[in-house]
């Protein structure tokens, strides 16, 4: 009987569950989603980086999650910084839900976060980052010789070090090791 119940469980769709109140800002391009993200930080507005349901992307494969209650005070930054979205809308009113943008896996005493095509692996037992992967832009190497070695509470900004998406990405799957590491 239980052969069967796991059968049913993985055939029968499940129901998802949505955070409700929250919003995507949809842009053009990568470079105008990252400079979004920062300045709404500067304004002290929670949002992140995620990868648009598919079903509304319109520019690029990037876009800005934030909450539906602080929208007309992120418009209001979004027109005085010259950053206009291609559009603003309501996840309450779409049936997928955006993608992070980081994943994980552990590799024995090592753990591996990747974003986009950006990995960063570090040593569970000391927070040591012990590899950085992938990319294409120029600022690799320089973030590669920057980062390999140093525990994940001793690194500097990402941000003023590296200036491209592979940097971005690299913060991403940085900024997750640390969540998941527990790293003060």
């Amino acid at each position: 009987m239980r052969i069967l119940e796991k059968i049913k469980e993985r055939f029968i769709p499940k129901k998802r569950v949505f955070e409700r109140g929250k919003g995507l800002i949809i842009l053009n391009e990568v470079s105008e989603a990252m400079q979004v993200e920062k300045v709404l930080k500067s304004f002290g507005y929670e949002v992140k980086g995620v990868a648009p349901p598919p079903e509304i992307r319109k520019g690029c494969d990037l876009a800005v999650e934030f909450n539906l209650v602080d929208r007309l005070g992120i418009e209001r930054v979004l027109k005085r910084s010259k950053l206009p979205p291609l559009d603003i809308i309501s996840l309450d009113d779409i049936s997928q839900r955006p993608l992070d943008i980081t994943k994980e896996k552990e590799i024995g005493r090592y753990l591996m976060i990747t974003a986009a095509n950006m990995k960063i692996t570090v040593d569970k037992e000391t927070g040591t980052i012990v590899n950085i992967s992938g990319g294409g832009c120029p600022d690799v190497p320089y973030l590669t010789i920057s980062l390999l070695g140093k525990r994940l509470n001793e690194i500097e900004d990402i941000d003023d070090i590296g200036y491209s998406l592979c940097a971005y990405m690299l913060k991403k799957a940085y900024e997750r090791a640390l969540d998941i590491l527990n790293v003060d």
